[in-house]
């Protein structure tokens, strides 16, 4: 039960995550986060760099989805200036919002990547759809309130995961 909180892969940022990095695993599109993943979470527009990255991964076909659990307004209000398409409202880590991405892109499960700073959303919807799995470390260490929550169950499962020596990116 436990292996489905555990991500294929593990960044430090999103901008780890170039175009060559995804085609050499197949990968032609990426299901996003938002908050934390990409922005801190009160953080309104883009970072130039956020931006940059965006045109990077069009420039090369792939096709990106923002996917949060946040409300209409906050989603759309940082992704309609990008050209990005996105869900709001998508209660993670429940497989609807998932599967709707997927249909928009038109992508088999193997040609997705779900990216997230996050293993009881993020990560554990990314997994239950069958999706590769890509955990980035929180762009900040402040939370909204539902996410503190999230943190301290997170905190024992990584430690259930070191002790077991599953987490291969820390070696």
């Amino acid at each position: 039960m436990l292996k489905k909180f555990l991500p294929n892969e593990h960044v430090e940022t999103v901008l780890e995550i170039t175009p060559s990095y995804l085609k050499d695993k197949g990968i032609k599109g990426v299901i996003t986060d938002l908050d934390n993943t990409l922005v801190a979470w009160d953080q309104p527009e883009a970072t130039p760099e956020i931006k940059e990255w965006f045109e990077t991964l069009e420039q090369k076909g792939i096709h990106v989805t923002i996917m949060s659990n946040n409300s209409e307004d906050r989603v759309a209000k940082f992704s309609e200036p990008l050209d990005i398409t996105f869900i709001s409202k998508a209660r993670k880590p429940l497989g609807k919002a998932f599967q709707k991405a997927q249909e928009e892109m038109g992508l088999r499960d193997d040609e997705i990547a779900v990216v997230g700073d996050q293993l009881l959303t993020d990560v554990l919807g990314g997994n239950r759809s069958g999706l590769n799995t890509i955990l980035v470390v929180p762009v900040v260490q402040t939370d909204g309130f539902f996410t503190r929550f999230n943190r301290m169950v997170e905190r024992r499962i990584f430690n259930y995961f070191r002790k077991k020596g599953m987490l291969h990116w820390e070696d």
